[in-house]
C-alpha cells in the first residue's frame, strides 16, 4: 500500500508551518489514523516534535544532500505502512540554493519530484485581500508544484477572515483552515531553534491543545481530501552512509540528542547493532563494540557534568586506542581539549583531539557542506564525497595540530578549506553527515 502525502509549506519562515503541522499530526492521530511525518531539509529539532505527535519516528527529506534514488526509497518506505504522510517544509516553499534542477534543498523540489500537493500556511497579519496575490504567485511560480489549499494564520477578526478567504477562494484554491492570533500556541526557542521536545515536561498537554485547535480551526475532512500518492521512480532504499562498524556504541542522553534517523536506519539495514550509552551518566562505550559515535547535541548546557565524567573520559580514551571514534558537531566539541560555556568558564573535555571551542562569544555557522575525505575514517574511504549540514554557534578558539579530516565547500561549491580533525583512530567534524554524494 502507498499512502497519500501532503506537504505543509509557507511563503517564509515564521508563518506557522510547525504549529499547523503539529496540530494536524496530533489531530489525525487522535482520529485513529496511522500518520507518518517528515521534515524537508536538514532540520533535526522539528522531527522530534513530529515523533511525539505521531508516535512514529520522523525522517528528513533533503533534495540537496540526498541523491534522488535515496529520496525515492525513503518516501516509498515512509508511505508503505501508514494512512497518510505529512511533510513539513523548510523556510519558504521555493527557498533553496544552487542552480541544479531538483536539487536545491527547497521544499518545492519535493512537491515537484513526488507530485505531492502543498497546503500553504499564510501569516495574514497586516493584510487581507493581498494574501490572494501572494497565493496566485505561488500557485503559478513553478510548473509541477500544486497549491491544493491554504490555511490562514494569525487572523484578527471574522471580517479579516472573510476578506482574505474570499479573495483566495476566487482563485479556486480552498481555504481549509483559519487560525486566530494566539501566542499561547507558540513553543519556546533557544539558539538552535525550538527548545527540544524531550525538554518539555508539558509536551503532551501542548500537543493536546494544538489538536483541539485543529478540531476548531482546521477543516480536517477537507484537508484529508487533499493528499495524493507520491510518484516514486524506485522503492529500493539506498544506504545513506556505510556503518562505521557492525556493533556501534552510540552516545545517547540529554547532551547527545541528534543523529539523522535515516542514517541509523541504513546502519540497521546493513545488520549493524546499535548499543547506546550515556556519557552524562559517566558511562563508557561498551567494550564489545567495534566503533563509537558521538552525535550532535548541546554539550554547552552540561559542560560541567561532562568535565566531571571521568569514567566516560577514561573509558573512551581506552576504547579509542584500538577502535574508531567519531564525533559530529556537539560530539566533535566533546572530543576536544576544552569547551568554554556561555558564562566564560572553561571545562576540560576528553582531549582526544587538540581543538577547543567556545560559546562565550556566539557566532552562527550555518549552511550545507560538501566534504571530500582526506583519509579513511568512520564516514567513508579516502577521497569519497559526503554531503551534510553545519548549524552551531560555537567558535573554534584553538585549532590544535591534528590532521584535517576533509576538504569542504559550501552548498554552492565555493571552497571553505579543510575541516575537522583526526588523531589516531579518533575523528570529528562540525558538519553533520547526511548522505554520500
Amino acid at each position: 500500500m502507498t499512502a497519500p502525502a501532503l506537504i505543509v509549506a509557507a511563503p517564509q519562515s515564521g508563518a506557522g508551518k510547525t504549529t499547523v503541522t503539529l496540530a494536524l499530526l496530533t489531530a489525525l492521530r487522535r482520529r485513529g489514523l496511522r500518520v507518518q511525518a517528515a521534515k524537508a531539509g536538514p532540520d533535526y529539532i522539528d522531527p522530534a516534535f513530529h515523533a511525539a505527535a505521531t508516535g512514529r519516528e520522523s525522517l528528513n527529506l533533503d533534495s540537496w544532500a540526498m541523491p534522488p534514488a535515496l529520496l525515492d526509497g525513503l518516501v516509498s518506505a515512509a508511505t508503505s505502512e501508514v494512512d497518510v504522510l505529512v511533510i513539513e517544509g523548510v523556510m519558504g516553499l521555493f527557498d533553496g540554493i544552487g542552480t541544479e534542477p531538483g536539487r536545491t534543498g527547497a521544499t518545492a523540489d519535493l512537491a515537484a519530484r513526488f507530485d505531492v500537493p502543498v497546503l500553504l500556511v499564510l501569516d495574514v497579519v497586516g493584510q487581507s485581500q493581498s494574501a490572494a496575490a501572494l497565493v496566485r504567485g505561488f500557485a503559478s511560480h513553478r510548473p509541477g508544484v500544486r497549491i491544493a489549499g491554504a490555511v490562514l494564520n494569525k487572523v484578527g477578526s471574522d471580517r479579516h477572515k472573510r476578506l482574505a478567504a474570499d479573495a483566495i477562494e476566487a482563485l479556486q484554491i480552498p481555504v481549509v483552515g483559519v487560525v486566530p492570533r494566539d501566542a499561547a500556541l507558540a513553543f519556546p526557542e533557544r539558539h538552535l531553534g525550538l527548545v527540544q521536545a524531550a525538554e518539555h515536561g508539558d509536551l503532551d498537554a501542548r500537543l493536546a491543545a494544538l489538536a483541539e485547535m485543529a478540531e476548531r480551526c482546521l477543516d480536517l475532512d477537507a484537508i484529508l481530501a487533499l493528499p495524493s500518492a507520491p510518484r516514486v521512480a524506485s522503492s529500493e532504499v539506498q544506504a545513506a552512509l556505510p556503518p562505521p562498524g557492525m556493533r556501534i556504541a552510540l552516545a545517547q542522553d540529554d547532551v547527545f540528542t541528534f543523529l539523522y534517523p535515516h542514517v541509523i536506519q541504513a546502519w540497521r539495514r546493513a545488520s549493524a547493532e546499535i548499543v547506546p550509552f550515556s556519557p552524562l551518566a559517566d558511562e563508557a562505550p561498551d567494550d564489545t563494540c567495534d566503533s563509537c559515535w558521538l552525535p550532535g547535541g548541546y554539550p554547552e548546557l552540561h559542560a560541567g557534568r561532562l568535565a566531571a565524567a571521568e569514567g566516560f573520559k577514561s573509558g573512551l580514551a581506552t576504547f579509542a586506542e584500538k577502535r574508531p571514534v567519531h564525533g559530529e558537531c556537539g560530539g566533535y566539541m566533546v572530543l576536544g581539549e576544552g569547551l568554554i560555556d556561555a558564562d566564560g568558564l572553561r571545562h576540560a573535555m576528553t582531549g582526544l583531539l587538540g581543538h577547543a571551542t567556545s560559546f562565550a562569544h556566539r557566532k552562527l555557522h550555518l549552511g550545507y557542506r560538501q566534504a571530500r575525505l582526506l583519509l579513511d575514517c568512520a564516514l567513508g574511504t579516502e577521497r569519497s564525497a559526503i554531503r551534510g549540514h553545519e548549524f552551531h554557534y560555537a567558535s573554534l578558539i584553538e585549532t590544535g595540530n591534528d590532521a584535517p579530516l576533509a576538504e569542504i565547500a559550501d552548498g554552492d561549491g565555493n571552497p571553505i578549506g579543510t575541516a575537522g580533525g583526526r588523531r589516531g583512530l579518533v575523528t570529528g567534524t562540525f558538519f553533520h553527515a547526511i548522505a554520500a554524494a
